[in-house]
């Protein structure tokens, strides 16, 4: 036991963030002081005036750190990076640590582009959102790019013009190929207006557009093409109707209300965007102490944003938090410009405040009760799977692994992880074996664990110097699981073994059928009940380790097939690639093609299109 008196004597009277340490060396708690000497030793004074919280988390303190900064700022800035970092058991986390994207037009650059991104940059680019669903930002770029040929290359156009070699979206008519020096910039430009018309919600013109080439398509009998553009506009109608007016203010808004149940709390956030919402989101949130309102809501305002790519002009919160100040200074240097956190009494803005906190209500009476029960059900697991492996503790953590290769072709390995019984998604790992090039799992494996811990070795020592610059890495797991029997397991534990760290490793077995039916642990083989709790979440951790690891083989090996699909066929050079492209629009409208269809195409003659049909046809029946 460290000598807190000790310890206590050295505090200095300046601002920093303090560590709170359990008896494993793991961070339980994170905070920040203005004064480090009189904030710390509050936890050690009387526990008469402490909350359920203070006294449970200083029973299982046994050591603390503290860093020390020039300001409160740093120390705000410092403590929501290590709170992110870390996850410490006795802070107010968020179960969802999301980064939402946004539409990106660079007009920093000589030929904009309009692209996806979720970083927001000071580059002189302008940035549309946030917004809540990728699917709705996805599908709004593509009816642009439909509408608009403008480019998607990142060549670099700002010097003088010089040729570049076009690409196949030039040839299918889906860009007027600046690139090739003869595009007026004027025009292009125009398009590009027209786009941030769009963007800022005057979609009336770009749906009077598309309803002119719809009727256009129609008179031609192009059915199909008419479709396309039908559901275009739809789909245009429909954000139109969903981005509703709710505020004669123009400027950018997070709205941020909150609702209270027994263990959990709901925080829903509402973005506006020029008097609009364009999305909400909401965030469940564990409060088995009984947390002030007030903690809990700086809480989230600190774990938020320190993610969050754009800082609005105004966030309107329902009551006063300790450290206001010092948070709209903050999200000041963020953001480049003056930030206002307002607590609105009445008028416009308190009526926005009331909307979104019946909001939180309703999705919490919706989800709360749901999200308790999974939680304490993924509690019960947790405690079932630690009986069994006689562990010491709860397996708050477990990290699993798995290998996927064909006949040991582009092996990869997968990371996945869990907290609390709940995928942590943000922390999966992929690795894409470099070392081993024959189908062997057990070096590949080796390869992989060792790369991981290596890696947290070398993150813990930065962190030791201050430095957030890390990949995530030095969060070490209570529990490893492995997809395999003994030989995998003695792998891992060997590599541990060298890098001195010590945690339990257990083998994950499958039946004859490929499923799982029990854990290997010291060499022992536990089988499980299939309907216990513990047994369910082997099962899903398993199976999600072994899925992350398929789908990250299949993309590498859908790209090598993407490359080669034309490159590889008798008599199909790249003039004649260009040309089945830009008549039939996509490769698999050239595998349904009859012989006849492709020797229609421009520079195709019959014996190459039978050449073409049959190798399709050929590959269809190797069962690819």
């Amino acid at each position: 036991m460290f000598d807190i008196e000790e310890k206590l004597k050295k505090l200095p009277d300046k601002p920093g963030v303090y560590i709170m340490k359990d008896k494993v060396d793991e961070i339980i708690y994170v905070g920040k002081a203005i004064s480090l000497k009189n904030r710390v030793r509050q936890y050690f004074q009387s526990s008469r005036n402490q909350g359920l919280k203070v006294k449970n988390m200083v029973k299982h303190i046994d050591d603390f750190e503290y860093i020390i900064v020039d300001n409160e700022v740093e120390a705000l800035i410092l403590e929501a990076n290590l709170i992110k970092k870390h996850r410490p058991k006795y802070n107010i986390l968020l179960r969802d640590d999301k980064q939402y994207p946004y539409i990106k037009v660079t007009l920093n650059e000589r030929y904009p582009r309009v692209i996806k991104t979720r970083q927001v940059l000071k580059d002189g680019a302008k940035y549309f959102g946030p917004y809540p669903s990728a699917t709705a930002v996805n599908d709004a770029i593509d009816i642009i790019h439909d509408i608009y040929p403008i480019r998607t290359c990142k060549l670099n156009l700002e010097n003088d013009m010089r040729k570049f070699r076009p690409c196949l979206n030039y040839h299918i008519g889906k860009c007027n190929a600046p690139c090739l020096g003869n595009v007026d910039e004027k025009e292009y430009l125009q398009m590009i207006d027209e786009v941030i018309r769009f963007l800022n919600g005057k979609k009336e013109h770009l749906i009077d557009i598309i309803e002119e080439k719809m009727i256009e398509a129609s008179k031609n009998l192009e059915f199909e093409k008419a479709g396309i553009y039908r559901d275009q506009m739809n789909s245009l109608k429909l954000l139109q109707e969903e981005q509703k007016i709710v505020t004669s203010n123009i400027i950018d808004q997070d709205v941020i209300g909150m609702a209270r149940g027994i263990e959990e709390v709901c925080i829903q956030i509402f973005f506006i965007r020029g008097g609009k919402i364009i999305g909400r989101e909401h965030f469940l949130m564990e409060d088995m102490f009984n947390a002030d309102r007030k903690e809990i809501l700086s809480s989230f305002l600190k774990q938020f944003y320190i993610g969050s790519a754009y800082i609005p002009k105004e966030i309107l919160i329902e009551e006063s938090i300790e450290d206001l100040d010092t948070m709209e200074k903050w999200l000041e240097g963020k953001r480049g410009s003056k930030v206002n956190i307002l607590i609105p009494q009445r008028g416009e803005k308190h009526k926005l405040i009331e909307m979104v906190n019946k909001n939180a209500r309703d999705m919490l009476n919706k989800y709360g009760d749901r999200f308790l029960k999974k939680h304490r059900e993924n509690i019960k697991a947790l405690e079932e799977i630690q009986d069994i492996l006689n562990l010491e503790d709860i397996p708050n953590r477990i990290e699993a692994y798995d290998i996927s290769n064909i006949s040991g072709v582009q092996s990869v390995g997968s990371m996945v992880v869990f907290e609390k019984g709940e995928a942590k998604k943000s922390d999966y790992r992929r690795f894409r074996i470099r070392d081993v090039d024959t189908p062997d799992d057990y070096a590949s494996m080796e390869e992989v664990l060792r790369r991981r811990f290596v890696r947290g070795i070398e993150e813990k020592e930065i962190l030791k110097d201050n430095s957030m610059e890390t990949r995530g890495f030095s969060n070490f797991p209570d529990l490893i699981m492995i997809d395999g029997g003994k030989g995998q397991v003695n792998i891992v534990l060997r590599v541990l073994e060298e890098l001195e760290i010590g945690i339990p490793v257990c083998g994950l077995v499958k039946d004859d059928f490929h499923k799982t039916r029990g854990i290997i642990y010291k060499n022992i083989e536990f089988d499980l009940p299939l309907d216990s709790r513990g047994f369910k979440m082997i099962y899903r951790i398993q199976e999600e380790a072994h899925r992350f690891a398929i789908s990250y083989h299949k993309s590498l090996r859908t790209k090598d097939m993407f490359k080669s699909q034309l490159d590889d066929i008798k008599g199909i050079g790249e003039k004649r690639k260009i040309a089945l492209l830009r008549h039939f629009q996509s490769i698999e409208k050239i595998k349904k093609a009859s012989i006849e269809e492709l020797a229609e195409v421009k520079g195709m003659n019959n014996k190459v299109a039978e050449e073409l049909y049959n190798h399709f046809r050929n590959k269809k029946g190797q069962g690819e």
